[in-house]
């Protein structure tokens, strides 16, 4: 998890949502190919999502407004960690963003009525690589039991069928 530069005074905030050396050390200083953001409702789960090689891409994600449940599961064979997942708590009012690797899924649900998630990716949108594993194939104890989700989403093999097209190569 990164902290955001924020500053506060009498007219509001205002959030440095990225900075390319900031990502540095997780490896990654892609530039941003798309930057976008979603609004749900609570209890909406999106993912877990995923673009697969060579259109493979990192995220970096944060939350605008309200709060979210958000959640990385590391898909790279070989991995000390494949098939686990990492989750944080985003608030809006607690700047963070979260760096989501090549190789691994990300997902998130609202937990406030209303969330906003932003995110900036290093390659662009492409349809045929879009895919995912199901959301509730995880580890994770989702915190709004009254969950929403898409049918695409509903449809995506769990994670212990999918065979991942990623490898976890060591930092040298």
């Amino acid at each position: 998890m990164i902290d955001l530069f924020h500053h506060d005074d009498v007219r509001g905030e205002f959030v440095k949502v990225f900075q390319a050396s900031a990502l540095t050390p997780a490896g990654d200083a892609s530039p941003i190919a798309e930057l976008f953001w979603s609004r749900s409702h609570r209890g909406v789960v999106r993912g877990l999502h995923f673009q697969t090689p060579p259109h493979a891409h990192t995220k970096l994600v944060t939350i605008v407004a309200g709060t979210a449940f958000d959640v990385v599961v590391d898909l790279r064979i070989g991995s000390p960690a494949y098939g686990q997942a990492i989750a944080v708590e985003l608030d809006a009012a607690a700047p963070t963003a979260v760096t989501v690797p090549i190789g691994c899924a990300h997902g998130f649900q609202a937990t406030s009525e209303g969330a906003v998630v932003l995110y900036a990716v290093s390659t662009e949108h492409s349809p045929g690589a879009d895919t995912g594993i199901r959301w509730d194939s995880v580890r994770v104890t989702w915190p709004v039991p009254e969950v929403v989700t898409s049918d695409r989403d509903a449809a995506f093999a769990p994670l212990a069928e999918y065979a991942s097209p990623f490898e976890y190569e060591p930092a040298s």
